[in-house]
């Protein structure tokens, strides 16, 4: 089965893991979780602006590891992925996990987000969640849950 169509754009203003994402891994990660052609812009922030971004669109005063702006799910996804950098290495270093394998994961979870998933409830979330396990798995990660 052919991957859907991606046209990505790749943006670091905080590039400590630059080298941890080189473009073709992550159009690789997201390819994996799209189910229709998309258009995505991930931005790696500092702490600084994913707290401003939490607080501003979720009134949620931290910063978070990814946020997701959907703007459209079909016929093509259009999204923008936020993944704060700070975040991410806390929380890879916490759960002892490669960081690329946590950007992977976040990588995932905001595509699915981007296609309309959530995970506010239960039944919800095991849906999404085993979404996530099972493209994991497929991208030779580890089930992160």
């Amino acid at each position: 089965m052919s991957q859907p169509e991606l046209n990505l754009s790749l943006q670091f203003a905080d590039p400590r893991h630059r080298a941890l994402l080189p473009r073709h891994k992550v159009a690789k990660w997201i390819r994996a979780a799209l189910e229709l052609p998309g258009e995505i812009t991930v931005r790696i922030v500092d702490a600084e602006e994913g707290q401003r971004l939490n607080n501003e669109f979720r009134a949620k005063d931290y910063a978070t590891n990814v946020l997701t702006f959907d703007y459209s799910h079909e016929p093509v996804v259009c999204a923008d992925l936020v993944i704060c950098a700070e975040v991410v290495e806390r929380e890879a270093q916490e759960a002892k996990i490669d960081i690329a394998a946590h950007y992977a994961h976040m990588l995932v979870h905001g595509t699915l987000h981007a296609q309309g998933y959530d995970h506010e409830e239960d039944d919800e979330a095991a849906c999404m969640e085993a979404r996530e396990s099972e493209l994991m798995l497929a991208l030779g990660f580890a089930d992160p849950y």
